[in-house]
């Protein structure tokens, strides 16, 4: 298992569990103690986990993993979540997408449609997110348009006031938003408000508005509000949605689609 592959698996485990010893995790991973103590000690040097005397835990109580850790979290879920978002977009729309590894996912899956594989432009899409940029940059045949801004190391996204300065001047057809958590009577939030701003002049932007997430952060609460349940046009979500959740949304005239 290659650096990279242990790192995520760590970060997962430590995510999910909130503390590993170095024995557990070595077991786990196939991996011997030392290799897992030295892991440790490396991310402790980039501040993603705190060393304890025999193992880790999670580095603060708002914890939020980068996102280049993120990326293989429920990847199924978001590569058919991605798949459905790219069917509701029309040739020749312009598209805000906002940051994150579901939004990243729509991205692919909108390069891949035939549909949009010629035009002048077949699609226009604006960002502020680096990493969405540097991939659709390649296809000549998209617009890329990308916000000012200072970087956010966590999830390569422009945010501030510079960032503020492009998205007022101008229009979205469709907004395709990525949450930390969307609650029907709260609406959608993020942990950070700085990503939060942004996110949410974006959908003020845009004629239609789709939020785009699993299922996990369905129900939930996060510390800054991005915009009203009411703003919102459609969920794209996963099937293992509850029944519930889903109905309570579409009580609140939010067209919900699960796959």
């Amino acid at each position: 298992m290659s650096r990279d592959a242990r790192w995520k698996t760590l970060l997962d485990l430590l995510v999910e569990r909130g503390r590993l010893d170095v024995e557990a995790a070595a077991e786990a991973l196939g991996v011997s103690a030392a290799t897992i103590r030295r892991d440790f000690d490396q991310l402790a040097e980039q501040q993603l986990l705190v060393r304890t005397r025999g193992g880790a835990v999670l580095h603060g109580v708002s914890y939020e993993l980068p996102l280049r850790y993120r990326g293989s979290r429920r990847a199924a879920e978001k590569q058919r979540i991605s798949a459905a978002v790219a069917e509701l977009v029309a040739p020749g729309e312009v598209v805000g997408l906002t940051g994150g590894t579901t939004t990243t996912e729509v991205a692919r899956a909108l390069a891949a449609r035939p549909e949009l594989a010629e035009g002048s432009p077949a699609l226009t899409v604006v960002t502020n997110a680096l990493n969405i940029a540097a991939e659709l940059a390649i296809r000549p045949q998209f617009k890329i348009v990308v916000t000012g801004g200072v970087a956010r190391p966590q999830t390569y996204e422009l945010i501030g006031p510079l960032a503020d300065g492009v998205l007022g001047q101008i229009t979205l057809d469709t907004a395709l938003v990525g949450v930390d958590a969307f609650d029907p009577e709260h609406g959608t939030a993020a942990h950070d408000q700085d990503e939060a701003a942004i996110n949410r002049l974006l959908c003020e932007r845009a004629r239609r508005v789709v939020v785009v997430t699993d299922s996990s952060k369905l129900g939930r609460r996060a510390f800054a509000a991005m915009c009203p349940t009411e703003q919102v046009d459609v969920l794209v979500t996963d099937a293992a949605v509850p029944a519930e959740t889903a109905e309570r949304f579409r009580e609140a005239g939010v067209e919900v689609i699960a796959v």
